[in-house]
């Protein structure tokens, strides 16, 4: 059993044929998809897919390239989302600094408003960081002062100090088709340290798409082969590896039912 810890099945490349990509998950041994939140205005949709399907979750949150669009002024917005049993994570969150679609000082308090949020729900934190890896590690450790939180940095394409950084918070570290890459090599060495314990695979499907399907449209059931991506990394078998990153998962998002 795998589980596709962070996709994005609301979107529309997936609209005409959403059951056929959760079937072909299923075949796949992909048991669990988490379809992730990027705005409060598309929740309901999110919501929906989750509700749709017994496999699969959500979570509600605000990508930092949306904090200009909506900027939070507290958690209430997102708490108030995370009522329905469906939703078992905060975020995506986090700070984009290479685009700049919002401005830092709004993906800032975003972020600090996910933390809260994820902080009173007892939720974990869905973490999204590119370029801004010292505010990133920073404000996770102000916060962490503040009060204990639990989550993931996903898609992590970071440096071995961010790897280390997050796994001494707790955090669980989360490897994409990113890893497949042929050029991924200072990724691969720096996920290779992660504990197995501490590691999640995913797809951030529809896009990443992991060799042998890079270019094309990414979707759950391709999460095996980065799964195997990291038995080779790792130096496991795959059952252990799948064992691994499942047991990690649902340890991490108590509030998904394990079939």
């Amino acid at each position: 059993m795998l589980v596709d810890s962070h996709c994005h099945l609301d979107f529309p490349e997936f609209a005409p044929e959403l059951d056929v990509v959760i079937a072909r998950a299923l075949k796949a041994d992909v048991r669990v998809c988490v379809t992730i939140g990027t705005t409060l205005a598309k929740f309901p949709d999110v919501l929906a897919v989750a509700e749709r399907f017994d496999n699969v979750y959500c979570s509600v949150g605000i990508h930092p390239h949306e904090a200009k669009v909506e900027p939070l002024s507290n958690a209430t917005p997102l708490i108030e989302r995370a009522e329905n049993p469906k939703v078992i994570g905060v975020g995506e969150t986090g700070l984009d600094y290479y685009y700049g679609h919002s401005p830092r000082d709004l993906q800032i308090a975003n972020f600090r408003a996910h933390i809260a949020a994820a902080r009173e729900l007892k939720l974990p934190l869905i973490v999204h960081t590119r370029d801004a890896e010292d505010d990133t590690i920073a404000i996770l450790g102000e916060e962490m002062g503040r009060g204990a939180f639990t989550g993931v940095i996903h898609c992590f394409t970071g440096t071995q100090r961010l790897a280390e950084e997050a796994l001494a918070l707790g955090f669980c570290i989360s490897a994409s088709g990113i890893a497949t890459f042929k050029k991924s090599d200072e990724l691969r060495a720096v996920l290779k340290t992660v504990p197995l314990d501490r590691l999640l695979v995913e797809t951030d499907a529809p896009y990443l798409a992991p060799q042998p399907f890079r270019g094309k449209r990414n979707e759950p059931a391709f999460v095996k082969h980065t799964a195997q991506a990291m038995t080779e990394l790792k130096g496991v078998s795959f059952d252990e590896l799948a064992d691994a990153t499942t047991s990690n998962f649902f340890r991490l998002f108590s509030r998904a039912k394990r079939s």
